[in-house]
């Protein structure tokens, strides 16, 4: 991990990913890229593109790139490599194509929770950003200062497809000498005897040179509260799922229960694309 990505509007919750983002950096003397994204009209966009200089938006740069260089100086950032851009770009667009462009291994992001970012990010644009990223994301919630993973907790249905990008989560937990929780939601639209369950997880685990893990079913009304409901009882320090991109996360969700766990899980999260 080399390359860390930070979307910031400068917000408190932008500053809580900062700060994770620094520790891990530092644990991997990586180098953090902050990026900051100005969503404009489009009468506006295509006037700036065409090269007219727009008062407003010229101020907002200048305001901006000011306010980055006083971000880049911020205690938790000394020591590290830390660069900063501000784009003219649609929030969702601009993530996606900067850690592309920049090769990011990791995107750092911090939520409110179903709002997203209070200013840069609204509606969606958190899962969008989730669903459309080949790279891990991290959502932040809160504060962290120190940003250790003891426990780790990984649900799904363990099926083959996910194993691409469980081989990432689980050289993620190494990193951090993480104990893996390897979880399976049982809801009553989706049953599995215990035996079947243990089984179907045995035979996925044992494809991984695992250090720390154990194997747990967890019985929930629907497979998001199961996920959550887990996560809090055993004192989880993050939460993993792996995603199907564009088209939401592995058929082990359905409908709109990978925005339910980024925007309601009190956890941090961290995604990983299939």
């Amino acid at each position: 991990m080399k390359r860390i990505l930070v979307p910031t509007d400068f917000s408190e919750h932008a500053r809580y990913a900062s700060k994770v983002a620094a520790q891990i950096a530092r644990k991997n003397n990586a180098e953090i890229y902050l990026l900051n994204l100005l969503d404009l009209p489009s009468h506006m966009n295509d006037a700036v593109s065409n090269g007219v200089n727009i008062p407003e938006v010229m101020l907002y740069l200048a305001k901006t790139k000011e306010r980055l260089a006083e971000l880049m100086e911020e205690p938790f950032f000394e020591g590290l490599t830390v660069y900063a851009d501000a784009r003219l770009e649609r929030a969702f667009d601009g993530i996606v194509t900067f850690s592309k462009e920049k090769d990011a291994d990791l995107i750092v992001m911090g939520s409110h929770g179903a709002s997203g970012f209070q200013e840069m990010f609204i509606g969606s644009n958190t899962e969008k950003v989730v669903r459309a990223s080949d790279i891990p994301v991290i959502i932040i919630k809160s504060e962290m200062e120190d940003f250790k993973i003891n426990k780790f907790v990984f649900a799904s249905d363990f099926s083959n497809e996910i194993k691409k990008p469980f081989q990432k989560l689980v050289e993620f937990a190494n990193l951090f000498e993480a104990k893996l929780d390897l979880v399976m939601i049982n809801t009553p639209n989706s049953f599995k005897t215990n035996d079947v369950a243990e089984k179907i997880m045995q035979n996925f685990a044992s494809g991984f040179p695992l250090k720390d893990y154990s194997l747990h079913i967890y019985n929930d009304a629907n497979i998001e509260k199961g996920i959550i409901n887990y996560s809090n009882k055993t004192n989880a320090d993050l939460i993993g799922i792996a995603t199907h991109g564009r088209t939401g996360l592995a058929h082990f969700f359905n409908g709109s229960v990978s925005e339910d766990i980024v925007n309601h899980a009190i956890k941090p999260v961290i995604t990983f694309r299939i």
